[in-house]
């Protein structure tokens, strides 16, 4: 999202991540900007009863950690590598002096937390409102069609069953379930286990 060139200048560190790291805890204090280079990183709670609930995953090229920052407080969720990850991470200060002195960036950054906020009033309204069927249909859909998480090469879901049950509070055995129905439905292909998008949506 911010230029790889700014975030150097400006004394940006690389870090190299394993999966399964975390990267900050929920609660900590906003202290770093993070941008990902490669690799995937999801935000997530987790109850008291250690069930997750994730909110984004965060793919190659995209940042996180700004909500925070801009609010001057804690950081809402813990950040967990989803595979082996390289990113950028640089002060909550310089952050602060990068998006102030470049006005395109704070631009982004707002553009950025809008879209999050839009998604997450959409998956409120889907999970509070909806069937199973109904909530993966639209989940899936809106995914495809932001172009985030869904192979844009062979239309492979990037989300596995337990994923998908973090995110909408469904059970596994009913993501599993439905998924099945809506195979037979031809509304996706389940090809060796992997969930692919049909190439015009899902009706």
């Amino acid at each position: 999202m911010i230029p790889t060139a700014i975030l150097l200048e400006k004394g940006a560190s690389s870090l190299h991540a394993d999966k399964g790291e975390i990267l900050f805890h929920e609660d900590s204090m906003a202290t770093f900007y993070y941008q990902l280079l490669s690799g995937r990183v999801r935000l997530s709670n987790f109850l008291s009863d250690g069930r997750e609930v994730l909110h984004n995953v965060i793919c190659a090229n995209e940042g996180f950690g700004e909500v925070a920052i801009l609010d001057n407080g804690v950081y809402t969720v813990t950040a967990i590598t989803d595979s082996s990850c390289t990113l950028l991470k640089i002060s909550s200060k310089k952050f602060i002096e990068i998006i102030h002195e470049y006005g395109n960036l704070h631009r982004l950054v707002s553009q950025k937390m809008a879209r999050e906020l839009h998604f997450k009033l959409f998956m409120i309204k889907l999970i509070y409102n909806r069937s199973p069927e109904e909530i993966l249909s639209n989940l899936i859909q809106k995914l495809n069609e932001s172009k985030r998480l869904v192979c844009q090469e062979c239309n492979r879901l990037m989300l596995t069953r337990q994923q998908l049950a973090n995110m909408t509070g469904l059970r596994v055995e009913t993501i599993i379930r439905t998924m099945k129905q809506m195979d037979k439905e031809d509304k996706l292909n389940i090809i060796r286990g992997k969930v692919f998008v049909r190439a015009d949506g899902i009706d």
